[in-house]
């Protein structure tokens, strides 16, 4: 796991060590993504600059250093993932210099073409292919977006990265808001692919291999397509998942380094624990956080499963003087506007892990895979019956859930009422995840709603979230339920194996069932949340307050006036106002941090 940056100036206007230098600092603007070493390369007459931060996990010598050349020295690379078939791959290849990934994926491409690697390997990874003969790049990014990758032409250069604050050590880097990704952000708390917070910069979409040459034409090949998936008929689902799930988690064990598990005490980790636990002769090491706000903490839970598993726990509850500390330092890690509160327990969950180990292993994707959401529970359960009675009663009903009083129930009964008197599937899916439904097809609708989820807010916002808060802390998160095996095979299940007898993720809940009693695992998940709304009007009011004075606002070019009406409401409690208001303070947090006097 590791942090890559670079750019590409056609007219070659750099010296060499001007190149040397800005990729050095470019590189150390995500030095916590690689903190073990540093390596910088370019090709002064081609413009070309790769600059790389290492997290060494397989291989730990410097034979996986990057950026690295291959044998024939045609090929450079620097790449951030890691790859859990490159033991077979290897085989296929040959000899090697290391053990690491690097090499494997550097010669793969060599011998076999960009594309044809891409669809060999299992794994995460974003990585920038040079081909010193041709004078080409490839930018190259994972079947669904767990590594991140940006990238744009900005006064004449090709900027790429793993993150955009290294951008901002290059002299020519002078960005522009788009205003358009801004609005986007104000509906849905993340910045939807492509775009970036900047003109420009894009994010490169997952399963996409990139190809610009010397005359700066771009061609964009698609190695692997969600929507194009085949459904299948599947035998013994459950058996088959078992087996599915054993090897990508067994995969995802193997390291040079020390290794542990992300436990919430809900149906997706409990599963990824399980099974590691099963494939371990030493207890493994498992890491939960708690709220000291009874309704919100499962550490509880988490603390029996890991107990019934025999996994070595840590846990900690985080209270609001936890959350003051970590607010301000949340825009450093997040270098464009995001608003997903969850950030703080998936930050925190990481520090503490970084303490015993280097790796862990996160639940991520579960919900998406085997229908965990509410939405579609809801949308299987009621939308059919919802929708055939008329929308004027629909919001009359809609009305008077409102009226319930600002509590978790009230909060339910309100959303409940908001998404059923949508008016057709691609608003409630709107009014009921956030995103814009842009990626529905006209399929089966709980289908449609898994599809748009992966395709937009599995990366845009919950893989987002994980890779900045888990590199923040120079710790790799690996995503088991986000092996593409696994996801073709989710997708291809009837949806009664998803959701049966007003369950959802039954056929993921019969492979737990193996392990660990329904008893233990019976209890409604709440999701990873924090109370944001009880600390807004507690120990965080005066940071808020200082954010949303109404010059602050007028100055971001935010309405001051109905942002001030929810935030009264919300410390009156005449609202929950939580999440819209915590949207507006991380892009006001954002902007304090970025937008400097060179920005506009």
């Amino acid at each position: 796991m590791c942090g890559l940056t670079g750019f590409l100036d056609f007219r070659a206007t750099l010296s060499g060590a001007e190149s040397h230098r800005i990729g050095l600092e470019m590189a150390s603007e995500i030095s916590h993504r690689g903190p073990d070493s540093e390596g910088v390369w370019y090709d002064e007459s081609a413009g070309i600059v790769f600059a790389h931060r290492r997290l060494a996990i397989v291989d730990l010598s410097s034979a996986g250093h990057q950026p690295m050349i291959s044998w024939s020295s045609r090929f450079v690379i620097i790449y951030n993932g890691e790859i859990f078939n490159a033991a077979e791959l290897r085989g296929r290849l040959g000899v090697m210099k290391g053990t690491s990934d690097t090499e494997i994926i550097l010669e793969a491409c060599e011998a076999w073409g960009v594309e044809a690697t891409c669809k060999c390997l299992i794994g995460m990874f974003a990585f920038a292919l040079w081909d010193r003969k041709s004078h080409e790049l490839y930018l190259v990014r994972d079947r669904l977006g767990i590594k991140p990758l940006y990238w744009g032409f900005h006064h004449g250069i090709l900027f790429f990265g793993s993150e955009l604050k290294s951008f901002a050590k290059h002299p020519r880097w002078k960005p522009e808001i788009d205003h358009e990704a801004q609005d986007s952000y104000f509906q849905t708390n993340y910045i939807p692919a492509p775009r970036s917070i900047y003109k420009g910069i894009q994010k490169l979409r997952p399963g996409y291999i990139l190809k610009i040459n010397a005359k700066q034409q771009i061609e964009e090949i698609c190695f692997w397509d969600l929507k194009k998936l085949n459904r299948a008929i599947i035998e013994n689902p459950v058996e088959q998942l078992h087996i599915l799930l054993k090897d990508a988690v067994k995969r995802r064990m193997m390291a040079d380094v020390p290794l542990g598990a992300f436990l919430s005490g809900g149906i997706d980790s409990s599963t990824i624990v399980a099974l590691m636990q099963s494939q371990s002769n030493k207890p493994i090491k498992t890491f939960s956080i708690g709220s000291y706000e009874h309704a919100y903490d499962e550490s509880e839970q988490a603390s029996k499963i890991a107990e019934h598993l025999g996994t070595e726990h840590t846990a900690w509850r985080v209270s609001d003087s936890d959350a003051h500390k970590l607010i301000p330092k949340l825009a450093e890690y997040y270098d464009e506007p995001f608003a997903d509160s969850s950030q703080i327990p998936t930050y925190l969950v990481s520090q503490l892990a970084r303490q015993q180990v280097i790796v862990s292993l996160s639940g991520d994707g579960g919900d998406e895979l085997f229908g965990g959401y509410n939405r579609y529970w809801i949308g299987h359960q009621y939308w059919p019956i919802a929708k055939k009675i008329p929308i004027g009663i629909r919001k009359l009903g809609a009305f008077g859930l409102r009226q319930f009083p600002v509590s978790r129930l009230g909060e339910r009964l309100y959303k409940l009422g908001h998404w059923l008197s949508a008016h057709d599937e691609k608003e409630f899916y709107r009014r009921s995840s956030g995103s814009s439904g842009d990626e529905m097809s006209s399929d089966n609708f709980v289908y449609s709603m898994q599809q748009a989820d992966l395709l937009g807010y599995l990366p845009d916002d919950i893989l987002a979230k994980v890779d900045r808060a888990s590199m923040a802390v120079s710790l790799e998160a690996r995503v088991p339920y986000l092996d593409h095996r696994v996801v073709e095979f989710a997708m291809s299940l009837p949806l009664n194996t998803k959701i049966r007898n007003g369950q959802t993720k039954w056929v993921l809940r019969q492979v737990l069932e193996k392990y660990v009693p329904q008893a233990l695992t019976g209890q409604k998940k709440q999701g990873f949340e924090v109370p944001i709304d009880v600390w807004l009007r507690g120990r965080l009011r005066d940071w808020a307050e200082n954010l949303l004075t109404e010059q602050k606002l007028t100055d971001s070019g935010l309405d001051p006036k109905a942002i001030r009406i929810q935030w009264q409401e919300h410390l009156q409690r005449r609202a929950n106002r939580q999440h819209s208001i915590w949207g507006v303070l991380m892009f006001q947090t954002w902007r304090e941090r970025w937008l400097k006097s060179s920005y506009t």
